[in-house]
């Protein structure tokens, strides 16, 4: 393989012959809304604990702080069970090992409804991520292989965008379980009794596709082919570890604080502008509506911008993106005394943040060879963004305590956001040519096979 970070002058070396276009994946929108709804059952559980978290905090006797507590613990966890579930994964089956690790995992979901005190639902908390943080980076393995490089943008957009639209009905009704006396305990139960029943449909109708089906150069390799060069070795992992556009994206994922939106979200309303949990919740609402037009229009956008400038399309996007985000968030520290425009700008929030995936996974795809994706997205989604959400969300709790949840925002939702849109710039040389140098690999792979 040409070392990352190589330009190459044409995606074709002479003498290659032509390996046609694959044709799309049979049964691909199935397997996507199948995926889809495993991210969005798993979601629940974090939305149970930070939509309901002021009821939850007076039931448990608990301080602010707890909050940053319980979402750093269970991303550290997911952080440290990822890796191990994706080696699974490789080793013996996709679709079973996501059936375990995100479906029948809800039964300790079902368990952390019956904790009495936060020792326990901490641990119980932890052991329930443990699981369904294993799931995101092998729903995104599955993506690449269901999709090419041209429709990336738009599956992930849907992916994503449905995941956040699901916060259109179900946020507010979790935030109507805080009028119900322990009500956050139903909530856990009923959410652990859907991931179970999503594992059963994703067992009996996702067909997992193989690793570089969807790549157009293996089109004409069978299954078996594609496998003999895509072998997962820890060689190759520390090529993955090697290649620039991955490892600035690793930092950029560090700098993400807009996660923090969703884990205090709420909170900051009922803290600094005193609204009621109930009231404060119905924000949810149009920030999933949001989310799920910035993931739709922007996946869309982003394909159609990255054929025009593939050298830089998403990478300028990217950068756009967490800017505007930076601008947006800074008006949180007005206090526009009417809940009605606090929803336009969470709407607004919603919107910017949802654009990205549809952006910075693609860019991922495009630049890591089908044998890495796994292992990709693994680092990227559960170990440096579990990085990033634990030290936010815990940070953002006692920082909360010691400055004030306003200035926290103003620090960490503003400024940080800033320094993240500057940061990109480094991205564009290195995007370009890792881009042209997988091209590059993946014909060479077809050429040999075929030769």
């Amino acid at each position: 393989m040409p070392q990352p970070g190589t330009p190459t002058d044409d995606a074709r070396p002479p003498g290659r012959p032509d390996v046609g276009s694959a044709t799309p994946v049979r049964h691909r929108w199935r397997g996507l809304a199948l995926l889809t709804g495993t991210l969005v059952v798993d979601n629940d559980e974090s939305k149970l604990v930070t939509t309901l978290f002021p009821v939850l905090r007076s039931a448990l006797a608990i301080p602010t702080s707890a909050l940053g507590v319980l979402v750093a613990v269970g991303q550290l966890t997911g952080m440290v069970t990822s890796p191990v579930w994706m080696w699974l994964a490789r080793r013996y089956n996709r679709k079973l090992i996501l059936v375990i690790c995100s479906g029948l995992w809800g039964t300790w979901g079902i368990a952390a409804g019956f904790s009495q005190n936060f020792t326990q639902l901490l641990v119980l908390y932890a052991i329930t991520a443990a699981g369904f943080q294993g799931a995101q980076p092998i729903v995104n393995d599955l993506l690449g292989d269901l999709f090419d490089d041209k429709t990336r943008g738009r599956a992930t957009g849907y992916l994503y965008g449905a995941l956040q639209l699901s916060n259109v009905v179900m946020g507010p009704l979790i935030g109507m379980l805080s009028l119900i006396e322990d009500g956050w305990r139903y909530g856990f139960f009923v959410s652990g009794v859907l991931n179970i029943v999503m594992g059963v449909l994703t067992l009996a109708f996702l067909k997992d596709p193989g690793i570089g089906a969807s790549e157009p150069q293996l089109a004409r390799l069978d299954q078996a082919q594609r496998d003999a060069r895509s072998k997962l070795t820890w060689a190759r992992v520390k090529d993955l570890m090697r290649i620039r556009t991955f490892q600035l994206m690793v930092v950029q994922r560090l700098l993400s604080s807009h996660l923090l939106i969703l884990t205090f979200g709420v909170v900051f309303l009922v803290d600094v502008y005193h609204y009621s949990n109930a009231v404060a919740a119905l924000v949810l609402m149009p920030m999933g509506i949001g989310y799920f037009l910035g993931t739709w229009i922007g996946g869309e956008v982003t394909d159609r911008v990255s054929r025009r400038s593939p050298r830089s399309g998403r990478v300028l996007l990217l950068q756009l993106a967490q800017l505007a985000f930076a601008v947006v968030a800074l008006t949180l520290q007005v206090n526009w005394g009417n809940i009605v425009v606090f929803a336009v700008i969470y709407a607004a929030l919603g919107f910017l943040q949802g654009v990205n995936p549809g952006i910075n996974r693609p860019i991922v795809m495009s630049t890591t060879p089908p044998e890495l994706r796994g292992a990709a997205f693994v680092v990227l989604l559960s170990i440096a963004q579990a990085i990033a959400w634990a030290i936010y969300s815990a940070g953002a709790g006692y920082l909360a305590e010691a400055i004030g949840m306003k200035a926290t925002f103003f620090w960490l939702l503003g400024i940080v956001m800033i320094v993240n849109a500057a940061f990109i710039t480094l991205l564009y040389r290195p995007y370009a040519c890792d881009h042209q140098s997988v091209q590059t690999e993946l014909a060479h792979r077809a050429s040999t096979q075929t030769s």
